[in-house]
């Protein structure tokens, strides 16, 4: 029970830094605009400048206060644990990003539904901790868990969002 309390708890920074700039984001797009010479925007509107960095905020201050009451054995400190869950967040949106770019590239909208947004914003963020973290937490069973919890809630999230007004469409 208590590893997964643990895993539960891992997840936080990256949960909460990819569900708000829902409501945190808007205004200027991340790309800015820009096109690539083939005309398809690099990123798309979806994408802004104040989702990211609000996002990365609200994720590493969830992940800090996670810290400081329930410090993870992924760590060696607490204050490790806090570093990270801005690696985190910062890797939840960098990843975010680039499904959109991958999506771009394929022809696909903005706001089209495409696996790659399911799971790329996990594995950026597993990527980029992976210097701060202990093996363990690398472990085929808690990465098995991961994805299989994020391939739920992601859809998931994202349908009550939709509901809630919160996005146009339910993916």
């Amino acid at each position: 029970m208590d590893q997964l309390l643990d895993l539960l708890i891992f997840l936080i920074p990256i949960y909460v830094a990819n569900s708000s700039p829902v409501v945190l984001g808007g205004g200027m797009p991340l790309d800015f605009g820009l096109k690539l010479p083939d005309g398809k925007r690099f990123l798309g509107d979806g994408k802004t400048i104040r989702g990211f960095i609000g996002g990365t905020l609200a994720g590493t201050v969830a992940g800090g206060i996670a810290a400081m009451l329930y410090p993870l054995p992924f760590f060696a400190t607490p204050t490790l644990q806090f570093y990270a869950a801005f690696v985190l967040a910062f890797g939840t949106l960098a990843g975010d990003a680039a499904g959109s770019f991958v999506k771009r590239r394929f022809g696909i909208g903005s706001g089209r539904p495409f696996f790659l947004d399911t799971i790329a914003f996990l594995i950026v963020a597993l990527i980029l901790v992976y210097p701060l973290a202990y093996p363990s937490l690398y472990d085929p069973l808690n990465l098995a868990f991961f994805a299989a919890l994020t391939l739920v809630i992601h859809p998931l999230t994202n349908f009550l969002a939709n509901r809630a007004g919160l996005k146009n469409v339910p993916w």
